[in-house]
């Protein structure tokens, strides 16, 4: 007598079919396709994670920009790149630095809301005393692209030996000293060497940018990842060296801790001006890890996102105050 199995009822007895699991086939397409989905999704999340971080580091330089105006109106000149006075000590043999060299970025310090931490640095002091050395290591948030890659601690600022003169707060952003090299020079005066509208003990008026504010860089980028640089001030007797990264760039003067140029360097043969994240990479130069550019900060407060491709000639022409170039829009 022949036997028949009834498939098994489940608890309201209708009859119910064996579950079956998915075959190793079926995995690995549901896998390779989930894949692709990331692949395609990646690119366009960190997209707009860069973009969110491009916007941060634009809105510092706007504050910034700020801050120059007020520096303005309250002292009748924009900050200096740096101060370096005559007489307050014995001058550096190869740029005639003396000190006490305070950078644009502490003389603006009350005019960023900062007006507690200016207050905690011994002014009459060189930047590098002993007793500037807590405040001159203080992290602040408007002085770093959150583009740039690294921890941003403080570093030492080093002489020529190795041996470290002080530490101080990192910066991203660099004050525009036109297209020469002065610090290579044992001048005491840089006016009419230098072409920017920021240098050592500048004191630029507004009526002495006469290519236009909103042609002229102020400041600009320059990321850890190429060389250090600070906010606080210029150690006489400093050398300012790339990262092992850049081994192949060269190391230059104290005064490139906050300042930089368009170019051509001093060492450099054949000359040639240096745009935003140019691949010579000098630590004398902006430098910036935003794919395709840097930022800059005009005189008139505004802020430019600068092609890495733009002409080497217009670039030189924003880098300068006061030789009347006439600049096309859309560069």
């Amino acid at each position: 007598m022949s036997q028949h199995h009834s498939k098994p009822n489940g608890p309201d007895g209708v009859a119910r079919q064996p579950s079956r699991g998915f075959t190793l086939v079926e995995l690995l397409v549901a896998i390779a396709i989930i894949g692709v989905l990331v692949a395609l999704l990646l690119p366009a999340v960190q997209a707009a994670r860069e973009s969110a971080r491009r916007t941060q580091c634009t809105n510092n330089l706007k504050q910034q920009g700020a801050a120059f105006a007020m520096f303005h109106d309250t002292q009748l000149h924009f900050p200096s790149a740096y101060e370096s006075v005559p007489g307050f000590s014995a001058p550096d043999p190869d740029t005639r630095d003396r000190g006490p060299g305070w950078a644009w970025g502490m003389q603006l310090l009350p005019f960023l809301e900062e007006a507690p931490l200016y207050d905690q640095f011994s002014r009459d002091l060189p930047c590098w005393h002993a007793a500037n050395a807590e405040p001159a290591a203080t992290y602040l948030s408007v002085y770093i692209c959150p583009t740039a890659s690294g921890e941003h601690d403080p570093f030492d600022v080093k002489d020529a030996a190795g041996d470290t003169l002080a530490t101080f707060a990192p910066s991203c952003y660099v004050a525009n000293v036109g297209q020469d090299e002065p610090w290579g020079q044992t001048l005491d005066d840089y006016r009419g060497v230098v072409d920017g509208p920021l240098y050592r003990n500048s004191r630029t008026r507004v009526k002495d940018i006469t290519d236009g504010l909103s042609h002229t860089v102020f400041l600009g980028e320059h990321h850890p990842v190429l060389s250090s640089k600070t906010w606080v001030g210029v150690v006489p007797g400093a050398m300012v060296c790339p990262t092992e990264e850049f081994a192949f760039s060269t190391c230059d003067s104290a005064a490139t801790l906050v300042q930089v140029h368009s170019g051509p360097a001093s060492s450099e043969t054949p000359p040639s001006i240096h745009p935003p994240n140019s691949p010579l990479c000098h630590v004398c130069q902006m430098y910036a890890e935003h794919p395709g550019g840097c930022n800059v900060l005009m005189g008139d407060g505004s802020v430019r996102f600068i092609d890495e491709m733009i002409s080497q000639l217009v670039w030189a022409a924003m880098s300068s105050a006061a030789k009347e170039e006439i600049i096309s829009e859309g560069y």
